[in-house]
């Protein structure tokens, strides 16, 4: 389907700092004009403080931007030992990723013991379809971020040959052997595994068993090389849960400029400190805190701890979680708006042509109806080409009294 030029009238535009009422144009798939209305909107209120609370009506926010987001897993295997035909899966997700406003999606592929969709051949499969799918056609822009497991040994060739080969666009090195990290907690590895991938207590001791002994065989050097290859490459590196300002010093000598999902303050602070941007989970912060009971992610935000926010499982949760920091955390609409936008594009550097809505970038939109304080997407474009639209009914007397 071929862009079509158009205006966007009458709405409250995001920008990077602010929120301003006017209209937009798109032209060629750009960004081609900003047209302010007056100062004061039909509503009576100033676009300063139309820009600090959110009030019913239309927004107009850049296309959000998901750099950790692994539902193709669950989308491809559901529950343990059902997996579903990939083309479909990856299809199906697409549609609901438009239709909540993810316009950019850097797919978290795990390559790691061989669990669930954790499994080299798997991995690839996926690598290959997205990278087919994307040059043919597709609703939004689609990108791989690889997740490699540093205990999972036997997938490091594979973890270098898709750098290498330029198939990936993000990576993140993570641990997630027992005893550290997210697995802190005594029986937590344990418990986790029986529960996610169906194996019985016998089974998941050699699971643990085997993880130790591979973390103590960990080649960091080989892993520090392949960082260097991917930053010189322009591929962004990210640690990982990290739980010690020590981890944090080593993800730092590695190159990594990004913290996922640090688990308490105090490491995160430190992250911010050393100069890396630090994301947390929106679900966090839609259900008030986290499920492995960590760092709650609006402390965190009330903190000035936190830059980027990603969908991690869920991403019917990015929007409604924008809300709730604008709103609770005190940062209002703008700066919310861009940790899920501006941010995570300055984090894997494509912020030259997405994240903001600014004249000259290009025209990845979503237009939001706030209703009931809750977030509605009404449409959504990806390089000014309309992907997705919804509208609703109202029923009329006769239809009340009908049913």
């Amino acid at each position: 389907m071929a862009q079509q030029d158009e205006w966007i009238d009458q709405v409250a535009i995001v920008m990077p700092e602010e929120v301003v009422l006017g209209s937009l144009r798109i032209e060629r798939g750009q960004i081609a004009e900003i047209r302010l209305a007056d100062n004061r909107g039909t509503d009576g209120n100033s676009p300063g403080e139309r820009g600090y609370v959110w009030q019913d009506g239309m927004y107009l926010l850049p296309g959000l931007i998901d750099i950790h987001c692994d539902a193709i897993e669950k989308e491809v295997q559901p529950r343990p030992n059902t997996l579903f035909p990939m083309e479909m899966a990856l299809l199906e997700l697409e549609r609901k990723l438009a239709g909540n406003g993810i316009t950019t999606m850097y797919h978290s592929l795990s390559l790691g013991t061989g669990l669930s969709l954790r499994g080299e051949d798997l991995v690839t499969k996926m690598i290959r379809l997205i990278r087919c799918y994307r040059q043919e056609q597709a609703m939004i822009r689609h990108r791989i971020h690889l997740r490699y497991e540093v205990i999972y040994l036997d997938g490091l060739p594979l973890a270098e040959e898709l750098v290498r080969s330029g198939q990936v666009e993000y990576l993140s090195y993570m641990n997630h052997a027992p005893g550290q990290g997210q697995y802190r907690a005594p029986g937590s590895f344990e418990a986790y595994v029986m529960k996610n991938q169906g194996v019985n207590k016998e089974e998941v001791r050699r699971i643990a068993e085997n993880a130790l002994q591979k973390q103590e065989q960990i080649d960091w050097e080989r892993l520090r090389y392949l960082a260097e290859e991917a930053l010189a490459d322009g591929i962004a590196l990210a640690s990982h849960d990290d739980d010690t300002l020590k981890k944090v010093d080593e993800a730092r000598s590695f190159g990594a400029s990004v913290s996922e999902f640090p688990l308490n303050l105090e490491t995160a602070q430190y992250a911010k400190q050393r100069g890396l941007q630090t994301c947390v989970g929106a679900p966090n912060v839609v259900r008030g805190g986290s499920h492995d009971n960590n760092m709650k992610a609006m402390d965190g935000i009330r903190a000035g701890a936190v830059d980027i926010l990603c969908s991690d499982y869920y991403p019917s949760s990015m929007l409604s979680a924008i809300v709730r920091i604008a709103d609770e955390a005190g940062i209002g609409i703008a700066r919310a708006t861009a940790m899920a936008t501006l941010h995570p594009a300055k984090a894997v550097g494509i912020d030259d042509c997405l994240g903001s809505i600014e004249v000259g970038k290009q025209a990845d939109l979503i237009l939001i109806q706030m209703k009931n304080g809750y977030p509605l997407v009404r449409k959504t474009w990806v390089n000014g080409l309309s992907v997705y639209e919804a509208n609703y009914y109202r029923q009329n007397e006769h239809e009340r009294q009908a049913l």
